[in-house]
């Protein structure tokens, strides 16, 4: 019973600190310094219940709630609203690190983001690029082995953010401790349209007919022509900012995962919300179909 009052009180707390209003902004930061013994407590409670049991070897998280927790605070310039979304990715690395979950897939933009007005996309994109560039040289990333590489139709991207996604790669792709992918310009349809675009490439190339075509696209066949060919499906997909949906993300890789939606919009997802949702996909029972 204490431990849900607790919980309520945490979550009311935290909405109080993210209500944006200009004014009370001396009474959120003192209600943050109260309840942070407490967030210091849950999360230790947390931490000790999950270590128990295993914890997913692929999550997938899909970025969304920037430009809400923007308005809330009266921000409006693009570059800066998306930069608040730009340094969780270090606290997420950590708490993936600190779990040794081995996999790790960050949806940051779209293509169909791309019909967004000029100055978003550019303040997203930008963001992208000053993230990508500071993970190529991020002492952790080299510390901990993260390989880093990059997901989605990246002919789309401008030239000065592909150089960056280039030399990321270039710079951790020997390391084996844990795989950040970054889908960019992503979608999950424009995925598998290319996959079977792909894979029938290849059998033309193999001068096969067009019934011996037909009997080589299977499940497996198109697998082998997706972007993350080679990688694990994610267990576990998270959505942030109270939207439930996938809205694209991963289509045939989450065929079985599991999902976990919460309210906090991206910038001010903490690790209490992670470690819910690895919590959460603890105590389900996967089936994968049978």
């Amino acid at each position: 019973m204490r431990s849900g009052l607790v919980r309520r009180w945490l979550d009311l707390s935290h909405k109080d600190q993210h209500a944006g209003a200009k004014s009370g902004r001396g009474l959120n930061q003192l209600l943050g310094l109260a309840v942070r013994p407490l967030y210091r407590a849950y999360e230790g409670r947390l931490s000790r219940e999950i270590r128990r049991y295993p914890v997913p070897q692929h999550i997938g998280i899909i970025l969304d709630g920037n430009r809400r927790y923007a308005e809330r605070r009266g921000v409006t310039d693009p570059r800066e609203i998306y930069s608040f979304g730009a340094g969780r990715l270090d606290d997420v690395l950590d708490w993936c690190g600190e779990l040794a979950v081995p996999a790790v897939t960050l949806w940051v933009f779209s293509t169909d983001n791309r019909d967004r007005p000029l100055e978003q996309v550019s303040g997203i994109l930008a963001a992208v690029e000053a993230k990508v560039i500071s993970l190529a040289n991020h002492p952790d990333i080299h510390r901990r082995r993260v390989r880093v590489r990059t997901i989605g139709k990246l002919d789309l991207l401008p030239n000065s953010l592909r150089n960056a996604i280039r030399a990321a790669a270039e710079a951790t792709a020997a390391y084996c401790g844990m795989v950040l992918t970054i889908a960019v310009a992503y979608g999950g349809r424009d995925e598998i349209v290319d996959a079977v675009r792909s894979l029938i490439g290849e059998q033309s190339d193999r001068g096969l007919t067009l019934a011996e075509a037909i009997s080589e696209i299977t499940g497996d066949g198109i697998a082998r022509h997706l972007y993350t060919a080679g990688s694990p499906d994610p267990d576990l997909i998270i959505r942030t900012s109270g939207e439930v949906r996938l809205s694209g993300f991963l289509l045939w890789q989450s065929a079985y995962s599991e999902f976990y939606f919460c309210d906090v919009p991206w910038p001010a997802f903490r690790k209490i919300d992670f470690l819910r949702a690895v919590r959460s996909y603890q105590h389900r029972k996967r089936r994968f179909g049978r």
